[in-house]
């Protein structure tokens, strides 16, 4: 079982190590792969996405009962689908055992909590986790060569 965690800024060399991991970062080889995320740039991003999300932004780290932190969830205002896009990332060395889904469960919970009525994720089309957010309850709205636009109603 999982609990939502908001972490602090010293927290953040956590995020910096999923980013940093090639086997976590393999979903994003359409964008990029690993994607650098130095210590120097924790305070900006910490104000930006933690301390002050203004209704845009929210995110959290999920961790497990024993206080390990195996993902984050989080979700954002993006303005060219004019709705909250969900991302939810599961470091590499816990996958296989569920923490996706949970993760995108709570994810969901929050984002209704906080009086968001529709998530959207933007996946690449060879992404094996469209199956994870189809289970979930979200459907196929757009598809090009590249991506996949899911959406959820909440």
């Amino acid at each position: 079982m999982l609990s939502l965690y908001k972490p602090t800024c010293k927290d953040l060399w956590f995020r910096q190590a999923m980013l940093a991991d090639a086997e976590t970062m393999a979903y994003n080889h359409a964008w990029g792969g690993v994607i650098s995320f130095p210590e120097e740039d924790w305070a900006d991003w910490y104000a930006y996405w933690i301390a002050r999300p203004e209704g845009k932004r929210f995110y959290r780290y999920l961790r497990e009962e024993n206080g390990n932190f195996v993902g984050e969830i989080a979700y954002h205002f993006d303005a060219s689908l004019d709705g909250f896009v969900a991302d939810v990332i599961v470091f590499a060395p816990y996958r296989g055992r569920g923490f996706g889904a949970e993760g995108l469960d709570l994810l969901c919970a929050a984002a209704k909590e906080n009086g968001i009525s529709v998530l959207y994720d933007d996946i690449a089309a060879d992404n094996p986790a469209i199956a994870l957010f189809l289970t979930r309850g979200f459907f196929e709205e757009s598809r090009t060569e590249k991506k996949i636009i899911l959406k959820k109603n909440l």
